[in-house]
C-alpha cells in the first residue's frame, strides 16, 4: 500500500526537518521546497496527496501560491504560518485553503488534521454513503439520519448543513462560505442567522450541545466538521 505523499513547502529549515521526521515516522512520504517556485514546480510535476503551504516565503507571498495551486490542484492545502489573525486565517480559507494551523503547532494536532483532510469526500461518496459517527448513522441515498437507532427530524436546512459538513469534514468552512452555499449571496453577511441553524443542529446531532464534538467552533471564523479519531 503506497503512503500518502505531503508536499511541504517552507523556507525555515528547522520546521521542514520537523515535519518531515514527524510525518515519515506516521507513515506518511514528503517533498521538501524551500521556496514558492521550488515548490510549485514540484506540486505541477507530480502531484501529492496533500500540500503543507507557509505564508512567510522568501520569493513570493504564500497567499498567491496558494491562489495559483488552486487553479489546478484540488486535493487538501494546509496553511501553516506564524501569521494568527482573523483576516489572514479567513483570507486563505477563503482563497482555497482546507486548513490552518499557526506555528507553534503541536504536533498530535497537526497529525489529527492531516489525517482529517486525507479523509475528504467526493460529492459521489456522500450521494451513497452510510456514515457512523458514534451514535448518529447518515444514510445520504434515503436522507435518513438516526441517533441511537432514533430517527431525526432535520428539516430541509439543517439536512442541507449536514451534507456541506460532511463533504467538507475537516476543513474549517468560513461563516460567509456556509451563508452562500446554503442560503446564496444574499445572506453573506448574516452571521447570527447561522449561529442560530447550528444550535439547532448541535442539538439534534450532538451528545451534549453544549461542548460540540462533530460541529467545531473556529473562533470569528467559521465551523469544522470533525469525526472523532
Amino acid at each position: 500500500m503506497n503512503k500518502p505523499e505531503i508536499v511541504i513547502i517552507d523556507d525555515e529549515l528547522p520546521i521542514r526537518k520537523l515535519l518531515e521526521i514527524t510525518l515519515h515516522s506516521n507513515d506518511y512520504s514528503t517533498r521538501l521546497a524551500a521556496t514558492a517556485k521550488e515548490g510549485i514546480l514540484m506540486v505541477a510535476n507530480h502531484p501529492p496527496d496533500m500540500v503543507i503551504l507557509d505564508l512567510g516565503l522568501p520569493d513570493e507571498d504564500g497567499h498567491s501560491v496558494l491562489k495559483k495551486l488552486r487553479d489546478w490542484y484540488a486535493k487538501p492545502i494546509m496553511i501553516l504560518s506564524v501569521q494568527s489573525s482573523e483576516d489572514d486565517i479567513i483570507k486563505a480559507l477563503d482563497n482555497g485553503a482546507n486548513d490552518y494551523l499557526v506555528k507553534p503547532f503541536r504536533t498530535g494536532e497537526l497529525l489529527a488534521r492531516i489525517r482529517s483532510l486525507l479523509r475528504s469526500k467526493t460529492e459521489s461518496d456522500v450521494a451513497t454513503a452510510i456514515i457512523s459517527i458514534n451514535e448518529l448513522q447518515i444514510d445520504f441515498s434515503t436522507r435518513i439520519v438516526k441517533r441511537n437507532n432514533e430517527i431525526l427530524k432535520l428539516t430541509p436546512t439543517e439536512y442541507s448543513l449536514l451534507v456541506l459538513f460532511v463533504k467538507n469534514e475537516g476543513k474549517v468552512l468560513t461563516h460567509h462560505y456556509i451563508l452562500r452555499e446554503i442560503w446564496g449571496p444574499g445572506y453573506m453577511t448574516e452571521s447570527q442567522y447561522l449561529r442560530v441553524f447550528i444550535a439547532q443542529l448541535r442539538k439534534k446531532i450532538e451528545k451534549d450541545p453544549n461542548r460540540p464534538e462533530l460541529i467545531q467552533t473556529e473562533s470569528g471564523v467559521g465551523y469544522r466538521f470533525a469525526f472523532n479519531e
